[in-house]
């Protein structure tokens, strides 16, 4: 074996990422039966089954970090579960079927089907701590924003970075009763909000991205998602910090136990350590990240993004399913 091939075999290759897009496809089409009708497990079932389907037939050996939850509680892609053939590189691997079920469930925009994916040994587990409070940014904001500052300054900094004024900057965030200051505070920096139902991970995505009309995303939402959106904002060299955000002492001393760091701001390297990054996710419902799922007569057609930190690269792939194979049965 050469030196090339033992290294891409350790490594997560290029040709991953397009074998994983096949699989957060999957789970984007079993969900469209059940979008807008209500039953949020029922659409994540199907996702979820559709997505283990597919990730067993990639050739490599992905351990789930972040996945649908506890052994007990999950049938499939629970966390410390191998998928993959197993043969081929090792990699950690965060898993959401369905980021927005309950967006799902309702009919409302912004639902996604994701999988991130780093070397093995380097994906930060913070199971044990359900949510972080969070900024992300795009280029601009590195070495620009301080998750300790006040929001006014962050978006101040920005703008002042961005070349504009504070009144073109918009923030996204969660629309949650816990952020009701954050929101007040944001406006009165003369920014503007942008409210989101749920689907954090799009959102930290957007602010990323270029030519999205999202400078920031702020605010406390899920670990897991905090860290696959680590893995994104990676390969778009973009800013995120985080600070863990225990609900009880009991949820903060779990946390410690499992080597947790509390009051302590994590950056992208320290929740992925890794330089070998992708980010996989397919729209379910419309979005502004990607469109979500049409059924075009004969034709089921899907909008996914793909980014690799390796090379930078930032895909979109739009592909035309063939209806029969995939609701007749």
């Amino acid at each position: 074996m050469s030196p090339e091939t033992g290294t891409l075999f350790l490594h997560p290759d290029r040709n991953l990422a397009l074998e994983l897009v096949r699989a957060t496809e999957a789970a984007a089409i079993r969900a469209v039966p059940f979008i807008g009708k209500g039953d949020k497990l029922a659409a994540d079932g199907a996702a979820v089954d559709a997505m283990r389907k597919f990730l067993g037939t990639v050739d490599f050996d992905g351990l789930v970090v972040i996945g649908e939850g506890e052994k007990d509680n999950a049938p499939m892609l629970f966390n410390g579960e191998h998928v993959g053939t197993g043969r081929g590189p090792a990699c950690d691997i965060a898993v959401d079927p369905i980021d927005g079920t309950s967006l799902t469930a309702a009919g409302r925009q912004n639902a996604i089907s994701m999988i991130a994916v780093s070397d093995r040994g380097t994906m930060l587990d913070a199971s044990t701590v359900f949510y972080m409070d969070k900024i992300v940014t795009g280029a601009e904001g590195v070495g620009v924003v301080d998750i300790h500052k006040p929001i006014g300054e962050n978006i101040r900094a920005l703008a002042k970075a961005k070349g504009k004024a504070p009144e073109d900057i918009v923030v996204a965030v969660l629309d949650r009763p816990r952020h009701a200051q954050l929101i007040e505070d944001i406006r009165a920096a003369g920014a503007g909000t942008r409210l989101m139902l749920d689907g954090d991970v799009a959102g930290g995505i957007n602010a990323a991205l270029y030519g999205t009309r999202i400078d920031m995303c702020v605010g406390v939402g899920g670990s897991p998602e905090g860290v696959a959106t680590a893995c994104a904002i990676k390969a778009l060299g973009g800013e995120i910090q985080t600070i863990l955000y225990p609900q009880s002492d009991e949820e903060r001393q779990r946390g410690m136990d499992a080597g947790l760091k509390f009051d302590h701001v994590y950056t992208s390297d320290e929740m992925v350590a890794s330089d070998n990054t992708f980010f996989v996710a397919t729209g379910v419902t419309d979005g502004g990240l990607v469109k979500g799922v049409r059924r075009y007569g004969p034709i089921i057609r899907t909008e996914s993004i793909v980014l690799r930190s390796h090379s930078g690269t930032i895909r979109r792939i739009s592909a035309d399913h063939l209806a029969e194979k995939w609701l007749d049965h």
